[in-house]
């Protein structure tokens, strides 16, 4: 629940620095010189980028969160089996030994989103967010059945 809170709070403050910086995009438009209608529209194309970013990364989340309610009705989701150092932080060789099992795991069955949302966890888990979630956009596909590149 901290997790979706942190997200909406960075998201609205996302948005209300868009719009500030679409304002002042505005303003540099309406002053009516070349360079400042320039400038201007640079100034817009940013906020349109953030926006669409921030659109798409929340699709993904949702995504994510959906597979992750769907595979808790089913018993499915991975158990939190790493160890830990002292300081909390995952120990290297545990994460390593989990996502080796989560590796053949999706070997085995390469086109059951269930796998590839574990392997993904097990991915994330090891510091690999790349990975991740490429992962986890594959296991979004393949759970709703659309193409997969390979």
């Amino acid at each position: 629940m901290r997790a979706k809170i942190t997200y909406a709070v960075t998201a609205a403050v996302l948005v209300v620095y868009f719009v500030l910086v679409g304002s002042r995009g505005v303003m540099l438009i309406e002053t009516g010189t070349a360079l400042t209608v320039t400038f201007g529209v640079a100034v817009l194309i940013l906020p349109v980028i953030g926006l669409w970013f921030l659109w798409k990364n929340t699709q993904f989340v949702r995504k994510a969160n959906r597979l992750a309610a769907a595979l808790d009705a089913e018993g499915g989701l991975p158990v939190d089996e790493l160890k830990r150092t002292p300081a909390g932080r995952i120990d290297r060789d545990s994460a390593d030994e989990v996502f080796a099992r989560r590796k053949a795991e999706t070997e085995d069955a390469p086109d059951d989103w269930r796998s590839w949302f574990r392997l993904a966890i097990a991915y994330h888990d090891a510091s690999d967010t790349a990975r991740a979630r490429r992962a986890m956009q594959r296991a979004i596909a393949l759970h709703e059945g659309k193409p997969v590149r390979a």
